[in-house]
């Protein structure tokens, strides 16, 4: 077996933790559907069919009932069907995540945003490699360059641990490069829940890098496939993990306090 593909997301979990890329992208284990994932994905639905609508037209009042019709769709299906124990429960469900939603409009105006394209599906040759993710948004500013946009649903890390969220959207940096032959100016990492903003310019010498550490890590993935050697690295994102039941680092009855998880 060796890579075929690797996305932004999968790269990320190889750099965060080489057995969560196993468990994810190998033995492609079943992960249990929360809540916060129902709100995530039905808010980017709501919001890539924001910008299906006229720009004056693109209101709080037309975001709400987006993502309620959104919901309507997703809602019987097999993945979110027994997410919600009551009626009751599902609704405040529904009021917190429209207030987390509707946060958005104080992150940016939306009469004022000119998407290029939205959940854009990239697939690129870079050369020996070939890289698939789906991109949220890219906007063309006045001026005519290009900005990419991710949303978040979740809270933002503090402003220092920031720099590794952008990690994958430097990725799409790359590709849009490759694809179109300009380089965006900036990425940006919209957190609904907060609100906060954060922002990274960008410049053809950050992809460059960005070249070369996923041609290193392409190798190293393939070298870890082959060796079937996958080292878990334990750290405080592991409270976090939907595998920590059945990582290895996790099964000694004593697991020291390790202190790796920002390697």
């Amino acid at each position: 077996m060796s890579l075929e593909t690797l996305s932004p997301s999968r790269a990320s979990d190889f750099k965060v933790c080489p057995q969560l890329f196993k468990f994810r992208a190998i033995d492609r284990l079943p992960e249990p559907t929360t809540v916060y994932q129902a709100r995530g994905t039905t808010a980017h639905l709501a919001l890539e069919r924001l910008y299906d609508l006229p720009a004056p037209q693109r209101t709080p009042d037309a975001l709400a009932a987006l993502f309620r019709g959104a919901w309507t769709e997703m809602r019987g299906s097999e993945e979110f069907a027994c997410l919600f124990e009551s009626a009751e429960e599902e609704r405040r469900w529904g009021i917190e995540s429209l207030t987390v939603l509707l946060n958005y409009f104080t992150l940016e105006d939306p009469t004022m945003v000119a998407p290029l394209d939205r959940e854009l599906d990239m697939l690129e040759d870079l050369g020996g490699i070939t890289i698939r993710g789906i991109l949220d948004r890219i906007d063309e500013l006045p001026d005519g360059n290009l900005v990419i946009t991710d949303y978040k649903s979740g809270k933002a890390p503090p402003e220092r641990y920031a720099p590794p969220a952008f990690f994958a959207l430097k990725i799409y940096a790359l590709l849009i490069k490759k694809q179109l032959g300009r380089t965006p100016v900036e990425v940006r990492l919209l957190y609904l829940n907060g609100p906060t903003m954060y922002r990274m310019p960008i410049e053809d010498r950050q992809l460059d890098a960005m070249d070369r550490q996923l041609r290193a890590l392409w190798t190293a993935i393939d070298r870890a496939i082959d060796r079937d050697q996958f080292p878990p690295r334990p750290g405080r994102l592991c409270d976090w993990c939907s595998f920590k039941d059945v990582c290895p680092a996790w099964q000694q009855e004593d697991v020291p306090a390790l202190q790796t998880s920002e390697a």
